[in-house]
This record gives C-alpha cells, structure tokens and sequence, in this order.
C-alpha cells in the first residue's frame, strides 16, 4: 500500500480527480449500504438529482487526492492552484489578538482547509486540528506523520485532545474542527440536522464560550478538472449564543442546534460536495478512557 500511496502522490490532481470520479461510483455501485446512506441523507437534505449525482463521483476524488496532500515534503507547501475568498475575515478576527475556532463541515477538500491556513496564517497564530486516529495502525501512522505540518498540529478526539485545544485557544491560538462529526458517548446531544435528530459534538460551542475564541467557517471548495482549490472563509451564519443566552434557551442543545443550521447553511451552497455517505445519524461510540 505504501508504494501505490507514493505513486499517486507524484501524479497530476486532475488525473487523481478523474480517477477519483471512478472510484466514487464504483463505491457507490458496489456497496448497497453506502448507496443506501448517501440517497437517503441527500433526500432528506432536499439535494437535487443532479447534485446527488456529482456528490457520488466528488466522494472519490475526496480519497484519490489525499496522496498528494499528505506525502509531499513537509515544508512544502500545497502543489495546486488555490485561492481565497473572505481572507479579510480572518485578517480581522486574528488582528483581535484572541484565539480563533474555525469550523468545518464534510465538504469539500476539508484536508486542504488546515493546511491552506497553516501556509497562510500560522506563522502568525499556529493551528490545532481535531482528527480521529484511523484503526488501521499503518494509517494512523500516516495521518500522524502527514497532518503535522509547520504551524499545523493535530489533536486526537478524545479527552487529551479537548486539552491540548483548549489550552491553544487560551494562549491565542486557532483551533479547527468538523462539528458534523459524529462524536463519542457523552460528548453530544441529540439536535436535528436536516430535520433528523442527529448526535451532535457540544465540543465545538464549549470552546468558544469558555475561552471567549472568535468563530468563524472554513471550508475549501475543490474546483473541477484538477482546477485546485477555493478556500471560503465566511462568518458563522447562525450566531452562537453567549453564555447567557445558552443557559436561558437550553445551554448544549441550544448550542449544537446553532452549530447544526449554521452547517446546514453551508452545506447549502455547494451540495455536491458534501459528504453525503458519512454516518451523520449513527449511534456514538464509547469514549476512550484517557488517564
């Protein structure tokens, strides 16, 4: 594995792209279950026959381009075309001195968001990442090695990890996560997302209210024919309510229901690229137990 790993890493995003398209349907067409959870969530999301389609193929090439992110050299920086839309919303949050929650949903090129910020901003305010190790040992070594990057650290979702954030946004640094990520027993609530209780992380809005970070969204959009890449970085579209404002409307279900319309919002704009086949609504695993 490792050597096919090397091998697509030294080819062209738009053949990763294409041969991602492949792999996408091919998933899609092979497995009942995966078909099955991709329609239903899509439907349920009100996506268009059209979009559902495209969110097939983009699922793949969300995989074929991971090679080339993750094993270029490490201070190298991203090989593709990127550009940026709403950059003078960070420039104005970082310029507040304070740390800095930066949210993003399953959409997109969501490997390409910490990395895009770390290249441009990290000198400035380094940034913290949630992930979740792999259970493959050889994958989990590889994600490890790969994610840290030059002003890009990583946090493993678990309590260790709610740490080591939460002590990076107290010493006024950026912190990133998806908040659609299903998380473990007894970090959630139960919220709708697109009308369906869904286990949703209260992770994300204890942070901001706890360490008084600015939230914003970041997401990267992935353009077509090996195009590279768009990072959107764009205010939450549903405001968090303060402390106050948590404790009288519900306090973590009012949060998470925020973070869920807020996500909700952005998904909107580009449904193809959402990850329509991840688990949303699954039951939470047990947390691991961290000394």
């Amino acid at each position: 594995m490792p050597i096919v790993l090397a091998w697509l890493s030294a080819r062209s995003l738009r053949l990763l792209h294409a041969l991602g398209g492949l792999l996408g349907w091919a998933a899609y067409l092979l497995s009942r279950d995966y078909r099955r959870r991709l329609n239903e969530n899509a439907a349920r999301a009100g996506v268009s026959a059209a979009d559902r389609r495209a969110a097939v193929a983009d699922a793949g090439r969300l995989v074929m381009e991971l090679p080339r992110l993750w094993l270029r050299p490490r201070e190298q920086t991203i090989a593709d075309p990127l550009r940026w839309e709403g950059a003078e919303l960070l420039d104005e949050l970082l310029a507040r001195g304070r740390g800095l929650l930066l949210l993003t949903p399953h959409m997109g090129s969501f490997e390409v968001s910490a990395q895009a910020y770390a290249e441009r901003y990290g000198a400035r305010q380094p940034i913290t990442v949630l992930y979740r190790p792999a259970r493959q040992r050889w994958l989990r070594e590889l994600e490890e090695t790969a994610r840290a990057r030059p002003a890009l650290a990583t946090a493993p979702a678990n309590l260790a990890g709610v740490r080591l954030m939460m002590r990076a946004l107290r010493r006024g640094e950026t912190v990133g996560l998806l908040p659609d990520q299903v998380p473990p027993e007894g970090m959630g609530v139960w919220v709708p997302f697109f009308g369906q209780p869904a286990y949703t992380m209260t992770l994300a809005a204890r942070l901001a209210l706890q360490t008084g970070a600015a939230t914003a969204v970041l997401w990267t959009e992935r353009l077509p024919r090996g195009g590279g890449y768009v990072v959107h970085a764009l205010p939450l579209p549903v405001p968090l309510p303060d402390a106050d404002g948590a404790a009288a409307g519900g306090g973590d279900e009012a949060a998470a229901l925020a973070i869920n319309r807020s996500m909700e919002a952005v998904i909107a704009m580009k449904p193809s690229q959402y990850l329509w086949a991840y688990n949303r609504y699954k039951q939470p695993r047990r947390a691991e137990v961290v000394a």
